[in-house]
This record gives structure tokens, C-alpha cells and sequence, in this order.
């Protein structure tokens, strides 16, 4: 049965997409390592992450940028990109497992599983793609706008970020309707 587990990394940061990964894994070729994003290493998820990629019947991952964070609230904004990823999957699923207690709307039917990225194979995988992508995505930020140490913080809200929000302002990607971003002093010029 075609399966997809659903999982996004990023509601709490100040700056930067939300992305959420769909993945279907195929029970003849295992991945080992699966297990909740969160729990592990950086380098550890770069490694299982290829093997998603390798073995899986199929997956994607989407985003919400922070415009739409903004107009849509984070939840709702979360929920749009889950649905873009599954229906970015190449193969049509009969059910999804989504972590946490909402559901976006689906073609299919669709079960909200709290601590699924722990106790379900395909949301574990899931939070695995939709970690990685958006970490790449962050590091690629830094390389723009390198005085936010995005690279090392991944846009959450860290004493280092904070200071740099404070001296330099938001920047576009920094989620204006986050209290910390709205408190700064200044935009970004």
C-alpha cells in the first residue's frame, strides 16, 4: 500500500521558508537510520537523507516562503506546504500519516499522528528530507546575508541572531509576523 508519511521542519524559526517533506518508502529496500530528525546529527541526516532519496518508491519537499507565512499564520502556512509536497510526489498515495495533530487537505484520506517523526517509518523519513532541504536552503541564505549567521542557527532565534536582528534589522526573509522581527528596530536596507 502506497503510504506517504508527511513531516515539515522550520514553524519556529524567525527567518525562512517552512518546508515539508512526503515520502513513501518501500518496505523490499530498507533505510537504515530512520528515526525523528530532531534526534540526530547533522551529518547523520545528510547520510540517511541519501538513502531516502535512493530507496524510497518516491518523494519531494515544498515550501512556504515567508510571505506566506506572514498573510497565511505559520500553521496554516505549514499546511499548504505539506500539500505541495504530496502532490509533488511522483507516485499518487492511498493514505498520509502527517506529524503533529493537524492534516492538511488531500486527495487522500489523511491521519495526524502526534510524535508520528518517532514511532512511523515514512513521517521519520519525511522529517529527514523536509530537515536537510530547508538546512541547505538556510545555508545558502548565509552566503547572502552572511551578518545573521543563518549557516550556524537555521533562522531560530538564538542570542547570536537576536543580536544580529537588533543591529542590522530584518532582512527579506526574516518572518515579520514573529514578535522578535517586529520588535527590531529597523529594516533592512
Amino acid at each position: 500500500m502506497l503510504v506517504a508519511g508527511v513531516d515539515e521542519a522550520g514553524r519556529g524559526p524567525l527567518a525562512g521558508p517552512v518546508v515539508a517533506a512526503a515520502v513513501i518508502l518501500d518496505p523490499a529496500r530498507k533505510v537504515r537510520g530512520l528515526r525523528d530528525s530532531k534526534l540526530m546529527t547533522p551529518e547523520q541526516r545528510e547520510e540517511v537523507a541519501a538513502g531516502i532519496r535512493a530507496k524510497a518508491i518516491a518523494w519531494a519537499f515544498a515550501a512556504s516562503d515567508v510571505g506566506e507565512i506572514d498573510a497565511l499564520n505559520i500553521l496554516r502556512a505549514t499546511l499548504l506546504a505539506m500539500r505541495r509536497a504530496v502532490e509533488g510526489l511522483s507516485v499518487r498515495p492511498v493514505e498520509a500519516l502527517v506529524d503533529g495533530d493537524h492534516c492538511p487537505q488531500l486527495a487522500c484520506p489523511t491521519y495526524a499522528i502526534v510524535k508520528g517523526d518517532r514511532d512511523i517509518a515514512a513521517i521519520s523519513a519525511a522529517s529527514i528530507i523536509a530537515k536537510t532541504a530547508r538546512d541547505a536552503m538556510l545555508v545558502a541564505l548565509d552566503r547572502e546575508y552572511p551578518m545573521y549567521g543563518f549557516a550556524r542557527h537555521k533562522g531560530y532565534g538564538t542570542p547570536e541572531h537576536l543580536a544580529a536582528l537588533e543591529l542590522h534589522g530584518p532582512c527579506p526573509h526574516h518572518r515579520r509576523s514573529f514578535a522578535p522581527v517586529l520588535q527590531s528596530s529597523f529594516d533592512f536596507l
